[in-house]
C-alpha cells in the first residue's frame, strides 16, 4: 500500500510491505520526513518503505528512507523494536548526510 502527500517543499511516499493499514505510522513517517527540510532548504523528494521481517524476532521492523535533492540521492535502512525507533534511527543518519552535504556545498 502507497500513499503520497505533496507539500510545497517536500513530496513524502510511504510504502508498506507485508502489511494493512498503519495510518499512525504513515503519519508518524510523513511528519519525520518532512521534518529533514530543517537542515536541506531546497526542494525534495523523500520515499519512506516500511518493512516486517519473519526471521528476526527482536529487531523485526524495518524502515529504509530514500531522500532525492537535487543532484543527490541519500538513503538509510535501519531495523528496530517498533517502526517508530527503525524511522527515527533512519532520520538522524540522513539528518547527518545532509548536514555534510550542505556544508560541501558551501565550501565550493
Amino acid at each position: 500500500m502507497t500513499k503520497s502527500v505533496t507539500d510545497d517543499v517536500v513530496a513524502v511516499k510511504v510504502t508498506l510491505r507485508h502489511s494493512s493499514n498503519h495510518n499512525t505510522i504513515e503519519g508518524y513517517a510523513q511528519d519525520a520526513a518532512s521534518g529533514l527540510t530543517r537542515f536541506y532548504p531546497g526542494p525534495m523528494n523523500c520515499h519512506v518503505i516500511l518493512d516486517h521481517q519473519k526471521n528476526d524476532f527482536e529487531n523485526n521492523k524495518l524502515a529504509e528512507i530514500t531522500v532525492h535533492v537535487p543532484l543527490r540521492d541519500f538513503v538509510a535502512r535501519e531495523s528496530g523494536q517498533t517502526y517508530e525507533q527503525a524511522i527515527d534511527t533512519c532520520v538522524d543518519n540522513l539528518t547527518r548526510q545532509l548536514k555534510k552535504f550542505k556544508e560541501k556545498q558551501r565550501n565550493i
